[in-house]
């Protein structure tokens, strides 16, 4: 059995990316129900303005998910069991200075690495500082350090797939297109090198150029181009790829790599709902409540999603076997192995919660009511092509509609007619409404891969297996048991109450009309 407090009591540890959504909730899962803990040392970057230490007491210890934690150990407690370290993983081993090293060096027996670059599609210099740059460094300070390494990736690295991803899938080489092990067409050093070189070739031609956003255009595009090049959805997937293959081709670090899904609100810890953070299922949540009805999903597929604290709780049992020297190279985190919420159920879910909104608003304007008569209809599975005929036919009569509005505008000014201020007051909400329905196709799209392109079902046996071996009281403390949620009850009490609460208080009201 593997004994997860007495493992944290005799190691210390350090993380990277506690300031992120994961990272905030798995620092204050330690800490709560391991308050025996040896040490924890924390990698932070410092802001423009505060030290790293100042950045852990404003953004992390003040955080709504750590808060209460450390109110109830105390600052002298607190003190006692972390250590702030100024440091940069992007930068050479990860940013710190050489005595800081000497301090370290012996002390910290494993590195957990949160940190990460979670946009879609980012300036590509960016992703490639966070997702590969950032863990080539810290590889190399476990490695200087003498400790082993837990570092938290993706299960979407696996790119384009319908179906079932297992665990013992080759990391090495690897790229979603690879026609079998013999196919040797992906390396990740001279992609490293290739994409190094574009984005100096960028830099180069745009210098001296008055168009600050063309450098940044040129970067994102590079990164989706490679991504798709290769079979990845986006430019995120593809680096954490690329970060994966660096830590596999090193021979002489003890490492394991954990994969979550999409992770989600809390389902227990801190609190029910607790969420932060864009990149989750949030924009889907938000277009839903504003009422949107046609869905360009596959209705049998499931949504591979993870609550945070079920990701969290997992990355500690990870850790406890990393460090007792009995685990695997990859543990999967999905939920729809054992227990999927599928999208046409969840698509059904979320427009009855709209309506019942609705319903429970009461008579109120005629705006109301228009939305109430839009949104009363059931929802509809629509096709890529019938979701583009739909945008085409969208764009053609906002084009008219701007069209009458135009001419009779410059009627009313050439006549003298009054009206000419509410003809501009129509015209300007009829942008608004065009640019608000461009911003949400756009939206969807970055989620097309994982609700209609794509089937991912990640195999998860390997957490269940470590999970298993915990002793009885470690299984209670962390918890790993996603075939108990109740789906229904976890998407209208968690997920839609704390990303309307954590995420933007306004953003029902301000999806309401652009659909």
């Amino acid at each position: 059995m593997t004994n997860a407090g007495e493992t944290f009591q005799q190691n210390e540890i350090l993380l990277t990316g506690s300031n992120g959504f994961l990272g905030k909730v798995a620092l204050g899962l330690a800490l709560d129900r391991y308050p025996q803990l040896k040490h924890l040392h924390l990698l932070l970057r410092p802001g423009a303005w505060v030290s790293a230490s100042e950045r852990f007491e404003k953004e992390i210890a003040k955080s709504p998910a750590l808060a209460g934690i450390m109110d109830g150990l105390g600052p002298r407690a607190a003190r006692g069991k972390i250590s702030v370290w100024e440091g940069d993983v992007g930068k050479e081993l990860c940013g710190l200075r050489a005595n800081d090293i000497e301090k370290l060096r012996g002390r910290v027996q494993l590195i957990i690495n949160c940190a990460g670059n979670v946009d879609f599609f980012p300036p590509l210099d960016e992703a490639m500082r966070s997702n590969v740059d950032g863990v080539e460094q810290v590889a190399r300070l476990a490695k200087r350090l003498g400790a082993k390494l837990v570092h938290v990736s993706t299960c979407f690295v696996s790119g384009e797939a319908d179906g079932l991803i297992e665990e013992s899938d080759a990391i090495l080489g690897f790229y979603p297109r690879r026609k079998d092990a013999r196919d040797r067409s992906f390396d990740y050093r001279q992609e490293i090198n290739y994409v190094r070189e574009q984005l100096h070739l960028i830099e180069e031609s745009v210098a001296g150029s008055t168009h600050s956003k063309e450098p940044r255009e040129r970067r994102v595009a590079l990164g989706r181009r490679r991504a798709e090049h290769w079979g990845w959805v986006n430019a995120y997937t593809y680096t954490k790829s690329v970060g994966e293959q660096i830590i596999a081709a090193e021979e002489s670090l003890d490492w394991a790599i954990v994969r979550p899904a999409i992770i989600e609100s809390a389902l227990r810890f801190p609190f029910p709902g607790w969420i932060e953070g864009g990149r989750t299922a949030a924009p889907l949540v938000l277009m839903a409540l504003g009422g949107m009805k046609h869905w360009p999903v596959r209705r049998d597929t499931p949504l591979e999603v993870v609550p945070v604290d079920l990701a969290a709780a997992a990355l500690w049992v990870v850790a406890a076997t990393v460090l007792a020297g009995q685990h695997e190279r990859v543990y999967q985190l999905g939920t729809a192995d054992v227990h999927p919420i599928r999208l046409g159920s969840l698509v059904d879910l979320l427009v009855r919660e709209s309506q019942r909104r609705d319903r429970g608003r009461g008579n109120g304007s005629a705006r109301l009511t228009i939305r109430r008569w839009v949104s009363s209809s059931p929802a509809r599975i629509v096709t890529a092509s019938e979701m583009r005929r739909r945008r085409e036919r969208l764009a053609r009569r906002i084009r008219k509609v701007q069209s009458v509005l135009d001419r009779m505008g410059r009627m009313a000014r050439q006549a003298g007619l009054p009206g000419q201020r509410s003809l501009f007051q129509l015209a300007s909400k009829l942008r608004t409404i065009e640019l608000q329905a461009r911003f949400r196709e756009q939206t969807l799209d970055q989620y097309l891969p994982f609700v209609l392109h794509n089937r991912y079902i990640f195999e998860s046996e390997n957490i269940r297996a470590a999970y298993a071996q915990l002793t009885s009281n470690d299984r209670e403390l962390l918890p790993w048991d996603p075939e108990r949620i109740n789906w229904k009850k976890y998407w209208t009490d968690q997920q839609i109450a704390g990303i309307e609460r954590w995420i933007q208080p306004e953003a029902v009201k301000d999806w309401a009309f652009k659909i």
